[in-house]
């Protein structure tokens, strides 16, 4: 299983879900959107305009960890990456 962890290595729930995912044997890369201009950009862009974020948008959540798949398939649930 092939996934992009998009999140913050500053996040407790990114760093939970990229161990998790490590101890499944998934093949794991990480966009770090803190360390990054252009990573925060992409993701805000993805935020702002997939419908993945509809009841996130307009909290102050920001909505990471997001998980995608080689397929393209996004979620932001690990169990659905996981299953």
């Amino acid at each position: 299983m092939k996934v992009t962890v998009i999140g913050s290595h500053l996040c407790p729930d990114t760093l939970a879900a990229l161990n998790r995912l490590s101890e499944a044997g998934a093949d794991v890369s990480f966009t770090d959107i803190l360390s990054c201009h252009a990573a925060l950009q992409e993701y805000l862009q993805i935020r702002e305009s997939s419908p993945l974020y509809a009841e996130i948008r307009g909290t102050r959540r920001l909505g990471v960890p997001c998980f995608v798949r080689e397929d393209g398939f996004m979620t932001l649930d690990i169990h659905d990456i996981l299953n």
